[in-house]
């Protein structure tokens, strides 16, 4: 039986810098594609002088080319590499690939079996196409950013990762594998538009159905929604490390008052709703108890009580973290944890 990657002998073609093309052809890599990355010189990707770390995170088993696209030379090359390839990925601000002879009509007429793959922050078209942004920007532009943060009154970026960028190169990387799919069908590939701010906005519609169904109009009433929920959050345990507790259904919160002593509430607190109205005072009495015991010494009594709650681990300790060791995330020993899902022969020639 032929052992082979589920992407082997899928050819890409890559032109993006930074960050979202980046991770999404190195996903592709990692599902069995060949990729060969496009630089301009003399730097080459922005990404090695402003994140050197971001860079070699996703560019990772790639081959390099150099190429000047304002150059006869490279422009011929570079379209010697698209005719032969099945994926094309660029990033540049509408018309810039125009302006290279590399827009998608000319990449077509080259290979009329390539999936033609542009990302960017607002779209081909539209009024904000041109306009220059980065992943603040396009959280702002979706809605997201309205909801981020951890203080009620005041929005403000609060993830952690640039949710934008990353969350575009995954709907890349989806629509990519559903147009070389589609592709077996029609033998011919397709211009994919990926606009980050769009894919967002996708990512809002649990938000929205949430705010719709509750009669929730005013963004003071959604942010409190979002951010302020009964025995959900993270605290400070008597050791100075921190803990996630998620206690929202009606057993749960059962299973949560029977591990740990909560004092000073009163009230009916039997569901959802009733407990709904005092979440600020529950996570008040939770940040106290918690406060009273170590990490180790809570994550044993909550875990044994079956209760939602994880231990918040550090960026620098997670290829040690004991969930990373038991799914064997960072067994390649380079520092970067794999591709998350397995499939048959991943990492086959």
């Amino acid at each position: 039986m032929t052992r082979a990657a589920p992407l082997a002998g899928i050819s890409v073609v890559d032109f993006s810098e930074l960050l979202p093309g980046p991770f999404l052809t190195q996903n592709l890599l990692e599902l069995g594609a060949t990729v060969v990355k496009v630089e301009r010189p003399p730097h080459g990707d922005n990404a090695r002088r402003l994140y050197p770390g971001v860079y070699a995170s996703v560019n990772r088993g790639k081959r390099g080319e150099m190429l000047d696209l304002k150059q006869a030379e490279g422009r011929a090359r570079a379209r010697e590499l698209v005719a032969g390839a099945d994926v094309l990925v660029e990033g540049f601000r509408p018309g810039v690939m125009a302006r290279l002879g590399l827009d998608y009509e000319q990449a077509r007429a080259l290979n009329e079996r390539l999936v033609y793959v542009s990302l960017s922050g607002y779209g081909q078209d539209g009024p904000q196409a041109r306009q220059p942004g980065h992943d603040i920007n396009y959280l702002a532009a979706a809605g997201a950013l309205a909801l981020a943060g951890s203080d009620p009154a005041e929005p403000a970026p609060g993830a952690g990762l640039p949710v934008a960028d990353l969350c575009g190169a995954m709907y890349a990387l989806s629509s990519t594998l559903a147009a070389l799919l589609q592709r077996q069908h029609t033998g011919r590939g397709q211009w994919l538009d990926v606009a980050l701010a769009d894919c967002v906005m996708h990512w809002m519609n649990p938000r929205l159905g949430q705010f719709a169904s509750a009669g929730l109009a005013t963004l003071a009433q959604q942010r409190h929604d979002v951010l302020c929920k009964p025995a959900y959050g993270v605290f400070r345990t008597a050791d100075d490390a921190h803990v996630a507790i998620a206690a929202l259904e009606d057993h749960f919160w059962q299973a949560l008052r029977g591990a740990l002593p909560l004092a000073g509430l009163a009230g009916p607190l039997a569901t959802y709703r009733e407990r709904e109205a005092q979440a600020g005072p529950i996570n008040d009495a939770l940040a106290r108890a918690v406060r009273g015991r170590t990490c180790q010494a809570l994550m044993e009594v909550l875990t044994a009580a079956d209760v939602p709650v994880s231990r918040v681990e550090l960026p620098g300790e997670l290829g040690q973290s004991a969930l990373a060791r038991q799914r064997g995330l960072f067994d390649a020993g380079d520092g970067y944890a794999r591709y998350p899902v397995r499939l048959d022969h991943m990492g086959a020639a």
